[in-house]
């Protein structure tokens, strides 16, 4: 039996080459890459994302053999008897005569709690360090944010972009705006629908991971199409999307990244890069991929549109460090806000996708077919939905942490419970991201095929969405009525007699008694 001194822990979202970790070899080193029981199930997960990770943390660990580094790669086979993470790392040092143990910072507050009181409790030498993915060091997080405070994340972002001098002239933002949100919310048409290129995907066989998840009973939602994962699981496979990003998807990103359509059963990505597991994953650095996209940029300028890249770089630069730091600065706490008081709970339809709203169903389908939807389709469709009918915040964070193949929860807790859920007071956003069937009708073409019509408020054929909209704003006044950005709101509602309130309210009060039935 090998004996090594240092044991270093390499979790499934830590998938970086690029770590001072890999600088030089050590032989008195081994490497810990292991599917656990413990991460199958904390929560429901969907099938796609565990095969994703699976796949990704077996190719990281070959590659790491391949480059002589010493690895130990573990399947659910060998880990089976290991109850959780510390249990699992006391036996690998043990067995292995190790008398050091080190892991990166993790991303995931349950994880840095138990391995802290790993660290307390052991009597190896545990330490750890940075995982050196954040552009935003995590010792800096207390210097830009401050616990149940909100930071405007326009001004993070700006600062953020001088910091690392993107898209940045002498000191000024390139193009003269800082943000062209404006210009990015345009709807398809049919011609170009016609016109979207087929998305990037590969070809990963993980019926042996499947195999082994059903061996060891481990329960998860949603399908997985021939035992074929489309999505990128090696640094090269990530690079290779980022490429075609670059190449073909970037020309009409920023113009089309909020628009949804009901046409798009082979290409439920649209414009979209389909790299945020890979990044999150931390196969590819950000700043890799935001100077990969600006250098596209740089060298098409007559065909690719400032617009077009500063809302991607936004998306990553911005938004992505932005809820990292929200998450550090408010977790534990933040896990159990909920300032509308949402008890109601998730109807059985997000488990099938079989509702008869269009746009609701349509959501639902592809996220449970393919572990993915983008961003509107996130916030202004399902957590829309799930704001306007009160679902318990605790419910739409398992589904969302479960159902998306990119959720982890540093990411997935503030964008669900902070800015869908509006259940943070107000830490994330300014206000409930709120909106009645108009606004899906202005982004999709999903109301052409409903069942339901969006431009009736109270009737049998009603857009639910209406109604639940004004019953929402209702109910919510006295919290929401000072609000600057939606006073307008309420003296709309103020307008209307007292007859059409009372249908309106009528109407989403019968809804809310038997969601099941919309």
């Amino acid at each position: 039996m090998t004996h090594y001194k240092t044991l270093r822990l390499i979790l499934g979202d830590q998938l970086n080459p690029s770590h001072s970790w890999f600088k030089h070899k050590d032989n008195d080193t081994l490497y810990l890459v292991a599917e656990l029981k413990q991460e199958t199930d904390y929560v429901k997960h969907h099938i796609q994302k565990i095969c994703a990770f699976f796949s990704a943390m077996e190719n990281f660990a070959h590659a790491l053999s391949c480059a002589e580094f010493n690895v130990l790669h573990l399947t659910l086979d060998e880990t089976q008897n290991d109850k959780n993470l510390p249990s699992l790392l006391n036996r690998i040092a043990k067995k292995y005569h190790c008398s050091a143990i080190q892991y990166q910072y993790t991303d995931e507050f349950r994880l840095k709690e138990q391995l802290s009181l790993f660290k307390q409790a052991s009597t190896y030498n545990v330490t750890a360090v940075d995982s050196e993915h954040f552009l935003l060091p995590f010792s800096q997080i207390k210097e830009r944010f401050s616990k149940n405070k909100h930071v405007t994340m326009e001004h993070f972002y700006r600062a953020m972009r001088k910091q690392f001098d993107v898209l940045m002239e002498q000191g000024k933002p390139e193009g003269g705006k800082w943000n062209f949100d404006s210009n990015n919310r345009n709807k398809f048409s049919k011609n170009d629908l016609v016109d979207i290129p087929l998305p990037k995907v590969f070809n990963n066989d993980v019926s042996t991971i499947i195999d082994r998840l059903d061996k060891h009973q481990v329960s998860y939602l949603g399908e997985i199409k021939n035992q074929r994962l489309q999505w990128p699981t090696t640094r090269k496979q990530a690079i290779s999307c980022l490429e075609y990003f670059c190449e073909n998807l970037l020309i009409n990103f920023g113009q089309f990244q909020d628009a949804m359509t009901n046409q798009s059963e082979h290409n439920t990505s649209l414009y979209h890069s389909r790299l945020s597991f890979a990044i999150n994953a931390k196969l590819l650095h950000p700043l890799y991929v935001i100077n990969r996209v600006i250098n596209e940029y740089r060298q098409r300028p007559n065909e690719i549109s400032i617009s077009q890249v500063e809302g991607f770089v936004r998306q990553i630069l911005g938004w992505r460090e932005y809820v990292r730091g929200i998450y550090w600065i408010n977790m534990p706490d933040y896990a159990r806000k909920n300032q509308l008081q949402a008890k109601n709970k998730l109807p059985e339809y997000f488990w099938h996708g079989s509702t008869k709203m269009n746009c609701l169903s349509h959501s639902l389908s592809q996220s449970l077919t393919t572990a993915y939807a983008h961003h509107i389709q996130r916030l202004m469709v399902i957590g829309n939905f799930c704001m306007l009918t009160g679902i318990n915040p605790d419910d739409v964070d398992n589904w969302y942490l479960g159902v998306y193949i990119d959720a982890i929860e540093w990411v997935e807790m503030p964008n669900t419970r902070g800015m869908s859920q509006f259940a943070d007071d107000g830490i994330i956003a300014t206000k409930p991201y709120a909106a009645s069937g108009n606004y899906i009708n202005k982004m999709s073409d999903y109301c052409k095929s409903c069942q339901y019509d969006v431009k009736q408020k109270v009737g049998e054929k009603a857009c639910p969405l209406n109604s639940l909209y004004w019953n929402f704003m209702h109910t919510h006044r006295s919290k929401l009525e000072k609000n600057p950005r939606i006073g307008m709101v309420y003296k709309n509602w103020d307008r209307q007699t007292e007859e059409q309130k009372a249908a309106l309210l009528k109407q989403a009060a019968a809804y809310l008694v038997d969601l099941e039935s919309l």
